[in-house]
């Protein structure tokens, strides 16, 4: 069932906005989280990175590049929730994670 461009869009800039404001507005606790995790800063750094640069891409009008975005951040987001079920987190700890990958999956099959 294709969804219409208007609830793409939205779902897009969702995905932004949430990446956005975790990444840049909320960075101190992905600093806190990534030092529970035991993961150095340098992958904390290099994870940043490509978040950011994949949903850039999800913005893109081009969809070669969307199915590129939504596949990162799929892949992010599984490794995301593979370390919150290592470290035992509770199941609303992993719900962002899962949340976002269910809709970078939603993207990449309407691309």
């Amino acid at each position: 069932m294709a969804l219409s461009p208007n609830i793409i869009l939205f779902i897009k800039t969702l995905i932004f906005s949430s990446v956005v404001f975790v990444w840049v507005v909320r960075y101190q606790n992905i600093i806190e989280e990534f030092k529970q995790f035991s993961y150095p800063s340098w992958l904390r750094d290099i994870v940043g990175i490509f978040k950011i640069a994949f949903v850039i891409l999800i913005m893109n009008s081009e969809n070669e590049l969307v199915k590129i975005g939504s596949v990162g951040i799929s892949v992010l987001m599984i490794a995301a929730l593979i370390t919150h079920l290592r470290v035992k987190n509770p199941v609303f700890k992993m719900m962002p994670s899962f949340s976002l990958l269910i809709l970078n999956v939603l993207i990449f099959t309407q691309s």
